[in-house]
């Protein structure tokens, strides 16, 4: 397990996923200010938002002041998260992880009442001591 990288591949998740909250807070903005611009902008970015990047490159070549500004909403994003972003995900793993874990231990641990297996049913119906136990 390469530590180093596997924290370099997430910064980059994360990276591009700010790029797209980003994206969706400009193109909010644009809605109510210039509704054909954000209409240009959704369709430019429709199935180019994987890679924050690539993304980023590419609209910088087209239109370069929508590009300062996505780069711009998205760096004050981070700052606003990656205080408490750490912690909010470990919290957040541990509490789905122990969920998990309890829904896995009350799966395997359910009976099923409503139909009891023909093994239990002939069991009881020859028991000996359960037909004294009428008497």
């Amino acid at each position: 397990m390469n530590l180093k990288q596997i924290a370099k591949d997430t910064a980059k998740t994360l990276q591009s996923y700010l790029t797209y909250q980003a994206l969706m807070t400009v193109l909010a903005q644009l809605g109510e200010t210039n509704p054909p611009l954000a209409h240009w902008l959704q369709n430019f970015s429709a199935g180019k938002i994987q890679d924050g990047e690539a993304y980023i490159e590419e609209l910088f070549l087209v239109k370069s002041d929508l590009a300062l500004r996505i780069m711009t909403v998205r760096e004050h994003i981070a700052e606003e998260v990656t205080d408490f972003l750490p912690e909010m995900v470990r919290t957040g793993i541990q509490e789905a992880n122990m969920k998990q874990r309890r829904q896995h231990l009350e799966r395997i641990t359910q009976l099923d009442l409503s139909s009891p297996s023909p093994k239990t049913e002939q069991q009881k119906i020859s028991d000996p001591d359960l037909d004294n136990l009428s008497d």
